[in-house]
């Protein structure tokens, strides 16, 4: 258990690789992916015929950044997985099983734990959802925020459960206030605090004032950074988690002093990150021979660690082989906003409530992930890729009409 993660991803992992391979995990998640197309497909059109299933997923391997989510194995997989569980359980229960229906739960609560920023990202999911209980009240339809809500009480409750058991805490992030102040403190309010508040406040940052604000990933990670090397020039071991309980004080009184700056700034971030999507910061080297390769060697066989040293991103060659795909994955987006308002049109002009909310859902989620990940932490490409995804599959399946029915006898 690490402090600054969850501890959801890392079993799901190991559920299965068991140490033999990493490519079983690789698979499980395109198989989840793969499933949740095709369901949304048969929801919306009354059927998924095994060609048009196919056809959406070789759309989305070929024109759209899928598989880079799908094959990289961070939770980042898992934020299209909150979107779609959530939409297809709050828009959709009447056309799935009760099987399918469970299944969904279990995939939703796990997807929501899996990482922090798919907490709020389901929260907006769930606030959708009863938005559409209240225009649709007085139809006589079953309500669909409970439905949503209900994975996402389960994951709340194994994030305390699991905290609880790891850190000696039950909290959703034990120490989750230091990426917080490192948001903070570059978009200046927190540095603005410290400055005011120091040396009184007896802060352990106050010996730091003069170099903040920083970015906040070198805040973070960098060797030299204050979380990670004091002023006597020591290492500080776990530094983010020492610096936990002083950072939630300093954040407590930012937000009491700045509220305002601060909604600014996450409004900001939040519009930076929705425009800031891309592969490229996850096809570089970076930290890679240290971070990960030693686990790959302690924990695999060595077939597996051979074909690891083989593969171009450890030798720094991966970004170079795909230059072509960065304009190719920009251009279907920008393609598929007027695709989505053209399904829409259609979808308002035929009288179909689930195709339009369906679609508000997509475009929530896709807000809603920036302002979880780039809002409240810092923006970076990869946080947008792992959704934008959705939006040219998506209109796709939007505009492909109703399965042609079959007469039964």
């Amino acid at each position: 258990m690490l402090w600054d993660k969850p501890w959801i991803y890392g079993p799901f992992l190991h559920t299965f690789h068991w140490r033999v391979t990493l490519w079983g995990p690789l698979v499980a998640q395109a198989l989840i992916v793969s499933h949740l197309l095709w369901l949304t497909q048969r929801v919306l059109r009354g059927a998924a015929p095994p060609i048009a299933h196919v056809a959406v997923c070789a759309v989305a391997a070929a024109l759209t950044i899928a598989p880079f989510t799908v094959a990289l194995l961070m939770p980042d997989v898992f934020a299209p997985v909150v979107v779609l569980s959530l939409s297809l359980l709050s828009f959709a229960r009447s056309r799935l099983s009760r099987a399918e229906a469970a299944y969904l739960g279990v995939l939703a609560s796990l997807a929501v734990a899996s990482h922090l920023a798919h907490l709020p990202l389901a929260l907006a999911m769930v606030a959708l959802a009863l938005a559409a209980d209240l225009l649709r009240r007085g139809h006589g339809l079953p309500w669909g925020a409970p439905r949503a809500a209900a994975p996402v009480v389960a994951a709340v409750a194994l994030l305390l459960a699991t905290n609880w058991v790891g850190h000696g805490r039950a909290a959703l992030s034990p120490h989750g206030a230091t990426f917080m102040l490192a948001r903070l403190q570059a978009d200046g309010p927190a540095t603005e605090v410290i400055r005011a508040r120091c040396p009184a406040a007896g802060w352990y940052l106050c010996a730091f004032v003069d170099r903040l604000p920083m970015d906040a990933n070198d805040f973070l990670w960098a060797p030299d950074s204050p979380v990670n090397r004091d002023a006597a020039g020591q290492a500080r071991f776990l530094g983010g988690a020492l610096i936990s309980a002083e950072a939630g004080e300093i954040v407590a009184a930012t937000l009491r002093a700045h509220p305002i700056e601060v909604a600014l700034a996450i409004l900001r971030n939040t519009a930076r990150q929705v425009t800031t999507t891309g592969i490229g910061d996850t096809l570089g080297d970076d930290h890679l021979a240290t971070a990960l390769r030693p686990r790959i060697a302690e924990g695999f066989p060595a077939r597996e660690l051979a074909a690891y040293d083989a593969a171009l991103q450890p030798r720094g060659e991966l970004r170079a082989a795909v230059p072509a795909f960065g304009l190719l994955h920009l251009a279907v987006l920008l393609l598929s906003l007027p695709l989505l308002a053209l399904a829409g049109l259609r979808a308002a002009r035929a009288g179909d409530a689930l195709r339009l909310w369906l679609l508000a859902a997509l475009l929530v989620g896709v807000v809603g992930n920036a302002a979880a990940t780039g809002g409240l932490s810092g923006v970076h490409a990869r946080y947008q890729a792992r959704i934008a995804w959705l939006l040219p599959v998506g209109a796709l399946l939007l505009l492909l009409p109703a399965a042609p029915r079959r007469d039964t006898p």
